[in-house]
């Protein structure tokens, strides 16, 4: 029988660079071919054979109510019925704004865009105009989007191809990021010592997830706003992957229970508030804001900026995960998915570290979990690549690339666990 994911890539191939729109799709980092998904539902995927698999990638975590939702799918036929873009504004933008604002206090306005990496490139200038500064910190293994300024130690595909920087980013564009060891707080205060009275902002994942799974210490997040406080730059919590995946009000809810004080000046959001259709934003304090035009002089615009379907879709996912229970239900998945992995490495004499928040998780092929990128890229990358084959023979997705966590939604089952457990049972006593 012809291999119809193999005949789909030759085509894309064709027209596509290396056949794909984005580069950790196309498995080189695992080897092989990638398969081409025909649908989707539930915790589900098909593939052009129309073989199932157990979806742990969720399109890389925006369907944590899972694929084709029945209560999301009618919210979004019926705003197709009303015309797909208009270019004004729509009630509708209002409404998931305010239900966001609802869920991160932190948030007093907010603006929404159509890509995590456009929200990114929109606050870094807001961050820059608001100081009227210039210095960013980043740090190593965050990945936030293939913004020019960012491309740097991003982790993510960037890691899996071996490149920590991407050809076409000049010079200039990077003299003015700092890249520091994520939780490092020694080389954070050294760097806000020497340098505090022109860095605009500092940017990081509060949990990275592009170096797999990997939390920002609470002490490490309580410098980081300290520092910015008493140096008058601004707090950047990218949450495009934590936002509404890790708790209702995302990683800093989570972080506020050890710091009560925490409050980041501006929040990146993405993928679940889109509900799977392209939908980012960002917001923050309204002091800063309010220095986006048309209010203020730093310029930032969308032709399909709130875009009435994918705002559809996003109050509808949304209005889902509100119900009572739903992140006791995603814990209680990822817990029983992960220590299952930590004991089936245990009893197989693997060294498996495992990590989880809300509906999102990693496993680690290493001695200790890691809290640092260079830590991750100790993993082996060629055992890694036998799992992920193997793991995918028998009908589990997970991401193709040792940097990338994993994803849970509220769809998934006891019983695709089970599967997904006795699966890597099978792969473990092959390695």
């Amino acid at each position: 029988m012809m291999d119809q994911n193999l005949t789909l890539m030759q085509e894309a191939c064709k027209v596509l660079p290396g056949g794909v729109n984005s580069p950790v799709r196309s498995f080189q980092a695992v080897g092989g071919n990638p398969i081409f998904i025909n649908r989707a539902q539930g915790a589900y995927i098909w593939d052009a054979n129309n073989t199932p698999y157990i979806d742990y990638i969720g399109s890389w975590g925006a369907m944590l109510a899972g694929h084709a939702h029945p209560k999301v799918v009618t919210a979004v036929k019926q705003a197709i019925d009303l015309g797909f873009s208009y270019g004004t504004p729509t009630e509708r933008e209002t409404l998931l704004a305010q239900k966001v604002l609802r869920h991160f206090p932190s948030i007093d306005l907010i603006r929404l865009v159509n890509s995590g990496t456009e929200a990114v490139m929109s606050a870094l200038r807001l961050a820059r105009g608001y100081t009227k500064r210039a210095l960013i910190v980043k740090f190593e293994g965050c990945y936030h989007g293939h913004t020019d300024a960012l491309l740097i130690k991003g982790g993510s595909g960037l890691a899996t191809f071996g490149a920590p920087n991407s050809a076409g980013v000049s010079m200039d564009t990077i003299k003015d990021t700092i890249v520091l060891e994520y939780n490092n707080i020694p080389q954070l205060e050294e760097t806000f010592a020497q340098r505090g009275q022109n860095i605009a902002c500092v940017i990081l994942e509060p949990i990275a997830g592009n170096m797999n799974f990997v939390r920002a210490h609470s002490e490490f997040i309580e410098v980081c706003q300290k520092l910015c406080t008493e140096f008058q730059s601004l707090l950047i919590f990218d949450e495009v992957m934590t936002g509404f995946r890790v708790a209702m009000g995302g990683a800093q809810e989570i972080y506020q229970q050890k710091i009560p004080s925490l409050k980041p000046d501006l929040t990146l959001l993405g993928k679940v508030i889109g509900g799977g259709m392209p939908l980012a934003a960002f917001g923050g304090k309204k002091s800063i804001m309010q220095h986006l035009a048309p209010l203020g002089a730093v310029y930032q615009a969308g032709t399909l900026s709130g875009n009435p379907i994918a705002t559809a879709c996003g109050l509808a996912t949304l209005e889902i995960l509100e119900q009572p229970g739903v992140y006791a239900h995603l814990a209680n998945l990822s817990k029983k998915l992960t220590e299952g992995l930590c004991q089936l490495g245990k009893i197989k004499g693997l060294p498996v570290q495992v990590d989880y928040e809300g509906g999102m998780f990693g496993f680690f092929l290493l001695d200790a979990l890691p809290t640092t990128y260079q830590e991750v890229a100790h993993s082996n990358s060629k055992i890694f690549s036998k799992l992920f084959h193997s793991l995918l023979k028998q009908g589990i997705y997970i991401a193709p690339s040792m940097y990338e966590c994993g994803f849970i939604s509220i769809q998934h089952s006891e019983s695709d666990l089970d599967k997904t457990l006795a699966a890597f049972e099978t792969t473990f006593n092959l390695l």
